[in-house]
C-alpha cells in the first residue's frame, strides 16, 4: 500500500522482500507503529578479497535504501524522535592486503548517526593521513564513547550501566 514516490525513494529493489531496501521500507512501517527497536542487518562486507567489485555491489544495495530511510521518517516527522545509526562490527584497513582486499582495523571505524538528537553534519575523531590509527593517539574515541552517546540520547545513563572491571 506504499505510494509511488515512496517505493521511488527506496528504489526497485523495496518492491522485492528480504532485499535490505524492503527491509528498510519495514523498518520505518514498524517505527510508525510505535517499535521501539529496530535492527538492520546487510551481511557481505568482509572484503578480503576482490574489494573493487563487491564494494559496489554493496553499495548499490544500501546507499539508496539507507538514505531514503532518513529522509522518509524526516517527511513523515519521525526522525527527531527516532535514532538512526549505521555501524560496523570493526573498521578496515585503507590499503590493499592480498588479492585486492582490505583487513580488520581495529584501531579506526566509521559509524554515521541520523536523527534522535543527533547534530548534523558533525564530524567527531579523525584519523592520520592513511586511514590506518587515531590522529589523537593521546584520547581516541573509543566504542565505549559511541555507547555512551546513544545510550545518552536514549535517555539512558551509561554510568549507570558500567561494569567496573580489571
Amino acid at each position: 500500500a506504499e505510494s509511488r514516490s515512496t517505493l521511488a525513494l527506496y528504489g526497485e529493489a523495496a518492491r522485492t522482500p528480504g532485499t535490505y531496501a524492503a527491509n528498510c521500507l519495514l523498518a520505518r512501517r514498524l517505527i510508525e507503529r510505535g517499535v521501539r527497536f529496530v535492527q538492520l542487518f546487510h551481511r557481505g562486507w568482509d572484503h578480503h578479497l576482490n574489494l573493487p567489485t563487491r564494494i559496489q555491489g554493496n553499495c548499490r544495495e544500501t546507499d539508496q535504501a539507507s538514505a531514503a530511510l532518513v529522509m522518509d521518517l524526516k517527511l513523515r516527522g519521525l526522525l527527531e524522535d527516532t535514532l538512526v545509526v549505521w555501524a560496523g562490527e570493526f573498521g578496515r584497513t585503507p590499503f590493499s592486503h592480498g588479492r585486492n582486499g582490505r583487513d580488520h582495523n581495529p584501531y579506526v571505524f566509521t559509524n554515521w548517526f541520523a536523527g534522535g538528537g543527533i547534530k548534523g553534519g558533525v564530524t567527531h575523531g579523525e584519523s592520520d593521513q592513511w586511514g590506518y590509527k587515531p590522529l589523537d593517539r593521546k584520547y581516541p574515541t573509543q566504542v565505549y564513547d559511541v555507547y555512551a552517546t546513544m545510550l545518552h540520547l536514549l535517555g539512558i545513563d551509561h554510568e549507570r550501566m558500567t561494569v567496573r572491571h580489571n
